[in-house]
């Protein structure tokens, strides 16, 4: 294993108590391997810059870009260059269910936060804050000023799991507070109807909003490691129910497909970036993806 791949792993991160370590630890991982793999071109050195395009002024090649990749690079202008994002938090208690991991899903959702966050203010990326439950509970608005990363990390850091969510009304309330087009990355266990949330993210799309959602479940939701009778407790209403493990497997893991198929499917028809994650995997999915979808809307 390289180090960098090291750096990435929700074990090793959760060695390290403060979160403005934890983002830059997640942050120099991911950019060190990102150099060294086929995806260099997507890395920060070259992230104020484009492909050359027929009808491009070859005065604007970046000629020394050219020298490092063998491919025409032309510098972008301030107005192409930054994208305004915001970090988007579900704060339901079933975030912080945890089976048998040391990050639960907010953990593991929060550190993933801090470290787009730490990328976009290294880009110049203006970048906010939304949280919500069954409504938001506050909102940050987007700046690329150095000082932002540590207001936003400070309050990352002082948020709780806490009480019922209500996803698709947060998320209809967020589009009705947005003034300008934004990229929304969204951070929930989506343990809710999917069709009211599926409506409220493509009104998001409709409103000329870049989404992605990153779907994180604890690794035992996925792969469901119980055994004989167990008690399930619904941790948003308390309620307890004694069920048969060997017997509901199957079904259970059926309906989890089913599931992450309709998200996947439907996000796909609606141009959103759907993500699935679970608490056991390396954060670099995650950051591939802002930059993926940073590259391709320029």
């Amino acid at each position: 294993m390289t180090t960098a791949e090291q750096y990435l792993k929700p074990e090793v991160i959760n060695q390290i108590k403060r979160l403005d370590l934890r983002a830059q630890f997640v942050v120099k991982g991911f950019l060190q391997g990102l150099h060294a793999s086929p995806f260099h071109g997507f890395s920060v050195e070259f992230s104020e810059h484009r492909r050359y395009t027929v009808g491009d002024d070859p005065h604007d090649i970046d000629w020394l870009v050219y020298a490092k990749t063998d491919k025409y690079y032309v510098k972008k202008f301030e107005a192409e260059t930054n994208i305004t994002g915001y970090l988007v938090m579900d704060l339901s208690e079933s975030m912080g269910y945890t089976y048998r991991q040391e990050l639960t899903k907010f953990d593991y959702a929060i550190c993933l936060a801090a470290s787009l966050g730490y990328l976009m203010i290294h880009q110049q990326d203006p970048v906010g804050l939304i949280t919500f439950g069954e409504t938001i509970h506050a909102s940050l608005a987007p700046r690329s000023k150095r000082t932002q990363l540590s207001t936003i990390l400070s309050q990352l850091s002082r948020l709780k799991p806490t009480g019922r969510t209500d996803i698709a009304r947060s998320l209809a309330q967020t589009a009705a507070l947005l003034k300008h087009r934004s990229l929304l990355m969204i951070f929930s266990d989506l343990l809710s109807e999917p069709e009211p949330v599926l409506q409220a993210l493509m009104h998001l799309r409709h409103a000329g909003h870049d989404v992605i959602l990153f779907h994180i479940l604890d690794e035992a939701e996925v792969h469901f490691p119980f055994h004989g009778m167990v008690e399930m407790i619904d941790p948003e209403t308390g309620e307890k129910v004694a069920v048969d493990a060997d017997g509901m497997r199957s079904d259970y893991l059926d309906e989890l497909t089913r599931f992450r198929k309709t998200y996947r499917d439907k996000c796909l028809r609606a141009r959103i970036d759907y993500v699935e994650l679970d608490t056991s995997m390396p954060f670099d999915k995650a950051l591939m993806e802002y930059l993926l979808l940073r590259q391709a809307r320029f």
